[in-house]
């Protein structure tokens, strides 16, 4: 089984880096900073329906504070949202602002609310880590999801990505009557080929969300990330393999039981050949980002030491050995595919 040792570190923005959120509009200038949202005064702890504790604290701030704040998180808002509309902002309001106490940035969600329906919506304000911007980049281009955020200096905006977190799916949904088993183990196993070929690692059931579609025959699934942190810093093999995390043990049986060798091979093809498409398509700024990372110190020594031997190994393909940071190696795993 997948395990991580020891605490991830944060690595800060490049100057290379820096300069591809400029160009490709990921820079924008915002009017409060992370460090700014740590002015709180008091916390609470946030419970969920169910009385049980969420790992979030609801902060509060003084008067003479609150009103400039909040005003100022909806103008980010708008510009992740409506580049910058501000009209937008008529109808909403701050509900929430909350402290994740456990996350490795500790990142603040706040809670928007349109005051005309009761209609909301949560976005993220974190210290900005090159691992989870890469990640965040990565997932844009190379995946079937589009992924909205914005940098300025130390601080990174995401957007909220909607879905049922894996562990709470395998906890409560795995018995629908409703489940489709075959198509969502067939997610899995292309959900795992996804993070294998582009090296997003710590895929374990809490750290990616299941997105139910009903159609008008069958139930789609798509399983998205929802946490970029270990982009490309891993030195085992293992840990970018979502097959190998226990967490994940329901998903897995489920692909063993209900998918063939046979097909499972096809539906690893058919990904591969996806990303194939994203990576022709998109040519230009994946070779901007790659050329970025390999640039850029986002991961120790002695794991670029140990994943190249791993990948060298796996794929039978000695030029994993040559690289010398993790940039080379994505570029290589990358590259398989459209000689493939």
């Amino acid at each position: 089984m997948a395990l991580i040792s020891k605490k991830k570190k944060i690595f800060p923005i490049s100057p290379g880096l820096r300069r591809y959120l400029i160009k490709y509009s990921r820079e924008v200038d915002i009017p409060i900073h992370y460090h700014e949202l740590l002015r709180y005064s008091s916390s609470i702890a946030l419970y969920d329906s169910k009385d049980q504790d969420t790992l979030w604290e609801t902060v509060f701030y003084d008067q003479s504070d609150r009103e400039e704040i909040h005003l100022n998180v909806k103008k980010i808002y708008a510009l992740l949202k409506a580049g910058g509309d501000m009209s937008v902002m008529e109808h909403l309001y701050v509900d929430r602002i909350d402290l994740c106490i456990y996350g490795n940035t500790q990142p603040f969600r706040v809670r928007i609310v349109n005051r005309i329906n009761d209609n909301f919506d949560y976005f993220y304000i974190k210290n900005a880590d090159a691992s989870r911007v890469y990640g965040l980049e990565l997932e844009h281009l190379l995946s079937p999801n589009r992924i909205s955020y914005l940098v300025h200096k130390n601080t990174l905006i995401e957007e909220h990505i909607a879905g049922i977190p894996g562990d709470k799916f395998m906890r409560i949904h795995m018995e629908d009557s409703h489940l489709n088993p075959i198509r969502l183990a067939k997610e899995f196993v292309k959900f795992n080929e996804r993070c294998f070929v582009r090296l997003l690692g710590d895929m374990h059931s809490a750290n990616f969300v299941i997105d139910v579609t009903p159609d008008f025959e069958e139930t789609h699934y798509r399983i998205r990330a929802i946490d970029f942190d270990q982009q490309s810093y891993e030195g085992k093999k293992s840990i970018y393999l979502p097959q190998y995390f226990k967490e994940n043990n329901m998903l897995i049986q489920l692909g063993m039981k209900y998918i063939t060798p046979e097909s499972m091979h096809q539906y690893q093809k058919e990904e591969r050949a996806l990303i194939a498409h994203r990576l022709r398509s998109s040519q230009k700024g994946i070779d901007d980002i790659l050329r970025a990372m390999e640039h850029d110190k986002i991961s120790l020594p002695e794991n670029i030491d140990s994943l190249k031997k791993d990948l060298a190994k796996h794929y039978s393909n000695e030029k994993f050995l040559s690289c010398t940071n993790m940039g080379q190696i994505l570029r290589i795993s990358l590259e398989q595919l459209i000689k493939k």
